[in-house]
């Protein structure tokens, strides 16, 4: 049986960016920039895609934690 590993990250989402990032910062956390915006869970659903390519997993492996209405996110990503 295959056990399934998870870690945490911190994010900071940045909403309506002219460009999409996602950058490590110095205390550990992420910077996410995303071009969608802040309404109707867009820039949430962007700020997971961006995450899941940049860790090289499946969109639905990463999941938002904590922050669904809140610049900063925590995220669950399945590895």
């Amino acid at each position: 049986m295959k056990q399934d590993r998870s870690m945490k990250i911190t994010a900071l989402v940045k909403p309506n960016s002219k460009k999409e990032s996602v950058e490590k910062l110095a205390d550990g956390s992420f910077r996410i920039s995303v071009k969608e915006p802040a309404l109707e869970g867009k820039a949430n659903f962007a700020a997971a895609r961006a995450i899941a390519e940049h860790f090289g997993v499946a969109r639905s492996h990463v999941k938002i934690v904590s922050g669904l209405s809140s610049r900063r996110k925590v995220f669950d990503i399945v590895i």
